[in-house]
This record gives C-alpha cells, sequence and structure tokens, in this order.
C-alpha cells in the first residue's frame, strides 16, 4: 500500500479492507463499485474473483456478501447507513445479506420478514439468533400445514381489507358484501382447524373484534 496513491481508488479499497471488522460497510461500497465498473482489469486481474483473493485477501462468497448487502442497506434501508457518522454499530454483513435474502428472494413471507428485519435492526440481535429464526422460518414454509396456513391468512387479510373498502363503495357493497363475508368466515374457519391450538383461538378472538 505505500507505493500506492493515497487518493487512488485502490489504495481506498485495500484501506477498506484493512478496516474490515470494523467497517464492512465502507468495504462493500468500495467493492461493489470495483466489480460494477470492471475496475479490477486496470489494475492487472482478469476477475473480480482474482482481485479479491489474491489483492484485497477476501474469498469470492464473502466479496458478494458484502456487495450484496451494502446494495440492500443502500436500496431498503438508506437510513441506517447514517450510523456511519453517528459511530453506531450496523448489523454483523451476513446478517444484512439474510435480510436481503428474504426480501429480494422471496424467501419469506410478508409478516415473516418484518418479525426478521425487527430482530435484525430493531433489536440488534447477533447473527447466530438471526440466522436461527432464519432457518426456523424457512423450515416452516416446507410444511405443506404451515405454508397452508400463511396463504389462509393471506387470504383472511385481503378479504378484510376489500370489505373495508367496500364500505365506501355503496353500488359494489350491496352485491359482493354478503359473499365476502361467508368467505371470510370460511377462511377464519380453515385458519383455525389448522392453526395449533393456542395460535388459533388468538386468531378466533381477533377475527372476532
Amino acid at each position: 500500500m505505500q507505493q500506492l496513491d493515497p487518493a487512488s481508488e485502490r489504495y481506498r479499497v485495500l484501506n477498506s479492507a484493512r478496516r474490515f471488522k470494523s467497517s464492512w460497510v465502507e468495504l462493500g461500497e468500495e467493492l461493489l463499485k470495483v466489480n460494477q465498473d470492471h475496475l479490477y482489469r486496470n489494475w492487472g486481474y482478469e476477475s473480480f474473483e482474482d482481485y479479491c483473493t489474491q489483492e484485497v485477501r477476501i474469498k469470492k462468497p464473502t466479496a458478494l456478501k458484502l456487495t450484496r448487502a451494502y446494495n440492500y442497506l443502500a436500496q431498503e434501508e438508506p437510513q441506517l447507513l447514517t450510523r456511519q457518522a453517528e459511530l453506531n454499530p450496523l448489523p454483523d454483513y451476513r446478517t444484512v445479506d439474510l435480510l436481503r435474502q428474504a426480501r429480494q428472494e422471496e424467501q419469506l413471507s410478508g409478516e415473516q420478514y418484518d418479525a426478521l428485519r425487527k430482530t435484525a435492526l430493531e433489536q440488534a440481535r447477533s447473527h447466530t439468533t438471526v440466522l436461527k429464526q432464519f432457518k426456523e422460518m424457512t423450515a416452516a414454509d416446507s410444511d405443506p400445514q404451515a405454508e397452508r396456513i400463511r396463504h389462509c391468512k393471506a387470504a383472511l387479510s385481503a378479504t378484510r381489507r376489500l370489505l373495508n373498502s367496500l364500505e365506501n363503495l355503496d353500488h359494489l357493497a350491496n352485491a359482493y358484501q354478503g359473499p365476502l363475508k361467508e368467505l371470510l368466515e370460511i377462511l377464519e374457519e380453515e385458519t383455525a382447524e389448522n392453526e395449533p391450538q393456542g395460535d388459533a383461538s388468538g386468531e378466533h378472538h381477533n377475527a372476532s373484534q
């Protein structure tokens, strides 16, 4: 590094790598730029992977997680990037990449994503805790009964929203409120029958309010 111009992009990337453990966001931003603009070619490397492993000394999977995690923050949680200036700690880059997977690859439902986000960002729990919660959620999705319950709940929410909206549309309410209320009752029964007893009673209580 002593032979490089401190104002150069190459120097900034290496300097970020040295501070990796305390500032993964900066390194993720720099590596994203290197990859998108193919800057590694100007520095004598044939691929982004070669540059990362030989000069920055991190493996390609780690580099991809860093760039994807930074890109996720920039797009989905830009307010968190101000923590760098405020010296507030950010979640582990692996935790942020889990959120990216849940959000962009649609591995979780909206409710599950919100719960995972709360654990990771608002409660600032460890990566191990967030990973465990993520695995439990994705495992539940592979269970046909759990997936059926999730779809029933989604249909319930949509039906309730539609009924509420129809209250302001008299010409449509007269024709469709009856069938929709019947559908709502069927979905409530379906959800209650398939859910564990404790959850079902809570759902029935909420539905009756």
